[in-house]
């Protein structure tokens, strides 16, 4: 195998290879870092790349291999988002206001570590996560190997660019809006939310006020799967999540939905809503019951909970921060708008979200998942909100993405599922969302599409 199909080969087919023997942890480190050498430049998908503690990292998983030790990720490379603790480095969360370096690993770092991943180096941002796409006035532009004019999404942008380009077989992402599955989506690859506290947020516990939880972007639904199996909190499905994937459903009752969840001016492309009839029509062949059905979407949603838990919870982020007078213009103003969301508020706010979840989930008393469009729209070019405002830039915003933010609200698992490419040549896909806790449904599913729309092999032009 050359080293851009090593590259390309995913975390699951690598960890069986280094087990094998068939290549070293060493010389597959080595390819991510020559490709990343060699292509990051054009995409800035890392923030900062930890080549002298990887090669060493890589060396001991090589000892341990060599000694008979058989752990999920042993020697596999893993990309980490930059809102996410690495011990002896700094998090910057894209913005120049951040501390000195941190002491200790975050939770899900040491459960990775634990079960035997390589820390490759950590991937771009935007500035507080705060936005869909990744661009920062400190650290600069993050862009799509699919069209290098365009962005990868965000806020796990650079998490996206990385494992679409092959400079990572997987990586971390965080979602409080659909910062996992909007990069997903425009790169290419699956990536699933997962249900809140599946996995561990610690130290930043409680992010953005419930709404952020952390995940994997991957090139399939077993890497997911070994990602969720090395992380979990939460008890896992019998056999794992990996077994889980590699279970072919039971006939499930799907419901398809094109309702636009929060009460934005948003209209589906035709692209996409066609992506989404022909996911429907595919699970009807697959023998699954596909109906048509809308959830009971509350209008308040959106102002009276999403929005009060975004604009506080960058608020408390940026007042951990040391040098808060660093923070971009628009980063100042959000924090404004958050500081005015009182503690009381925010508590009221949280009271009101389990009769709001309950009238949201209900539609899962008669279906198993829900299938919606993934990103309504492509993605924007780069540097297209550059000189917008709050406002402007959200409205600008939220008609391309208005799919994701209300499962961040439920706190339930949603997953996006590569769906072709539209006519700008740029992916697209398909969202399922599925009960709460039930990750497993989603993986299983995803992968009986997986087997016969398979994505993996697809390269974008910067590769």
């Amino acid at each position: 195998m050359d080293s851009r199909e090593l590259a390309f080969a995913g975390a699951a087919e690598q960890a069986r290879m280094l087990a094998e023997g068939v290549v070293t942890a060493p010389d597959l480190l080595e390819v991510y870092l020559e490709r990343i050498a060699q292509l990051d430049p054009q995409l800035h998908a890392y923030r900062v790349v930890l080549a002298d503690s990887a090669r060493e990292e890589a060396a001991a998983a090589q000892r341990r291999i060599d000694s008979g030790e058989r752990l999920p990720l042993l020697g596999v490379p893993i990309a980490i988002k930059d809102d996410v603790d690495i011990a002896g480095q700094t998090t910057t969360y894209g913005t120049s206001a951040h501390g000195p370096e941190v002491t200790e690993d975050a939770d899900v770092v040491r459960a990775l570590r634990a079960a035997g991943a390589v820390i490759l180096g950590k991937t771009a941002v935007p500035e507080l996560m705060m936005m869909p796409y990744t661009e920062s006035l400190t650290f600069g532009a993050t862009r799509n190997p699919w069209d290098v004019a365009r962005t990868p999404g965000g806020s796990s942008g650079g998490s996206g660019a990385a494992v679409a380009a092959g400079l990572a077989p997987l990586a971390l992402g965080s979602d409080g809006g659909g910062s996992i599955r909007i990069p997903s989506t425009w790169c290419g690859l699956f990536g699933i939310k997962p249900h809140r506290d599946r996995v561990p947020l610690g130290p930043h516990h409680d992010a953005w006020c419930g709404l952020s939880v952390n995940g994997p972007l991957a090139r399939s639904v077993r890497d997911a799967a070994l990602f969720l199996d090395a992380t979990t909190t939460l008890p896992a499905p019998e056999g794992g999540f990996v077994a889980a994937a590699t279970r072919a459903p039971t006939r499930l009752r799907i419901a398809l939905s094109t309702k636009i969840p929060l009460p934005t001016v948003a209209r589906c492309g035709k692209e996409q809503r066609k992506a989404v009839e022909q996911a429907g029509a595919l699970l009807r062949e697959l023998g699954h019951q596909v109906i048509a059905r809308d959830p009971d979407y509350p209008l308040t949603a959106l102002w009276g909970n999403y929005l009060l838990h975004y604009f506080r919870g960058i608020y408390n982020d940026a007042r951990t921060l040391p040098h808060p007078e660093r923070l971009e213009a628009r980063t100042r103003t959000v924090v404004r708008i958050g500081r005015l969301i009182s503690d009381r508020r925010i508590a009221a706010a949280r009271a009101r979200e389990a009769a709001l979840t309950a009238r949201i989930q209900s539609i899962f008393d008669d279906v198993d998942v829900l299938l919606t469009p993934g990103a309504a729209m492509g993605p924007l070019r780069v540097g297209a909100c550059q000189r917008r405002g709050v406002i402007s830039t959200l409205m600008t915003l939220a008609p391309r993405i208005p799919y994701f933010q209300i499962w961040n609200l439920t706190g339930q698992p949603a997953a996006v599922v590569p769906w072709g490419l539209d006519a700008d040549g740029l992916p697209m896909s398909v969202q399922l969302v599925g009960r709460p806790y039930d990750e497993a449904t989603l993986l299983a599913l995803s992968a009986q599409i997986e087997a016969v729309r398979p994505w993996a092999d697809r390269r974008p032009p910067v590769s």
